[in-house]
């Protein structure tokens, strides 16, 4: 009984495991990304509330075209320096001031630099339009014997492409705006080649110096050269060409001559297409922007009439009137002094 008594049982406790219990730290990695992502939110909006409307324009208006802005410059490309609208040390203007350390003098030489590359690129551009122009009309059989009417040459504002009457073969009627066939298919063979190029256009016809009409108020070539130059618009449409490519048209009659031809010669009478380059395009688009009017100043004159325009109609409510109707007060007509000399001055109008 002893020995039975010191044997101790051993007890062997088994736990099972349940799913869905506890998971680790997993939770902290999840959360720890979740307060940086806030952080990273909270960041951003504390960037943007505290950026000006100068920079937040500037930095979009560089990725959308950097050049563009290095020449332009305005607020966007200079209001960075300060929150105040404007930027830089003086607080009273609206306008972009100049970073600080900024030259006047570089950033003039930065945009005509700039200038100068973009001019240069244009130049290349309208040399290599030439090429196209020349070979397009010499592979058409049809056109390849009027090659000799159109002259073509790299000026400063672009590519300038010029159909001369020549050899006896006018470009239009005599004396109407009616075109020739063969003009038809020159100028729509043009048009898709110019089509493929980012340029724009800009056309004027031109005349020579005989005098065409019969009144002196009537139809003569100024006339003549414009609506020959919106013919030949819409001959460059139906062969393709963009209507917000053309940014002019206009007729120039005998005003421009070309070089070392006499004013009636008949290679006057031609039609020109400029390609712009996009100087020259900027240029002739600030030309015709209308200046903004400058304030007038008002005369003393000038506040009386306001102030009286201004000034509310005096009626008065008679008494028999009912109420809440206002009618016009009978005005008496201003007296005038008269002497006892004076007599009345009586007009009679007839029936």
């Amino acid at each position: 009984m002893a020995s039975e008594k010191a044997v101790q049982p051993i007890i062997i406790k088994r736990i099972k495991k349940v799913s869905g219990g506890h998971h680790g730290a997993a939770w902290k990695i999840a959360y720890a990304d979740f307060v940086t992502a806030m952080m990273a939110f909270f960041l951003l909006m504390w960037l943007l509330g505290s950026t000006t409307k100068g920079d937040l324009k500037g930095i979009s208006d560089y990725f959308t075209n950097p050049i563009a802005l290095t020449l332009t410059g305005g607020s966007g490309a200079g209001d960075a320096t300060s929150l105040v609208m404007g930027g830089g040390e003086d607080l009273s203007r609206r306008s972009a001031n100049m970073h600080k350390g900024q030259d006047p003098d570089e950033q003039r030489r930065i945009q005509r630099e700039a200038r100068d590359a973009i001019a240069k690129v244009d130049q290349a551009a309208m040399s290599v339009l030439k090429e196209k122009v020349q070979q397009a009309i010499t592979n058409n059989p049809k056109l390849a014997d009027y090659r000799s009417q159109v002259r073509l040459d790299v000026t400063k504002e672009g590519l300038r492409i010029q159909i001369v009457d020549e050899q006896g073969r006018p470009m239009f009627d005599t004396g109407s705006a009616v075109v020739k066939d063969y003009m038809r298919g020159l100028l729509r063979e043009i048009a898709a080649v110019l089509n493929t190029v980012d340029y724009k256009v800009s056309l004027s016809g031109h005349t020579d110096s005989r005098p065409f009409g019969s009144t002196e108020m009537g139809y003569s070539n100024w006339e003549l050269s414009a609506d020959r130059a919106n013919a030949s618009r819409r001959e460059l449409l139906v062969g393709g060409m963009q209507e917000q490519k053309i940014v002019r048209v206009v007729g120039l009659a005998a005003s421009q001559p070309m070089e070392g031809t006499v004013p009636d010669a008949d290679v006057n009478r031609r039609i020109s297409i400029v390609v712009l380059t996009r100087a020259a395009a900027e240029d002739l688009a600030a030309a015709a922007r209308a200046p903004e009017p400058e304030p007038v100043e008002k005369t003393p004159f000038m506040k009386v009439l306001e102030a009286s325009a201004a000034a509310p109609a005096q009626v008065a409510t008679p008494s028999g009137a009912p109420p809440g109707v206002a009618l016009p007060a009978a005005a008496a007509p201003p007296s005038l002094p008269q002497s006892a000399e004076q007599k009345p001055f009586v007009v009679t109008i007839p029936r």
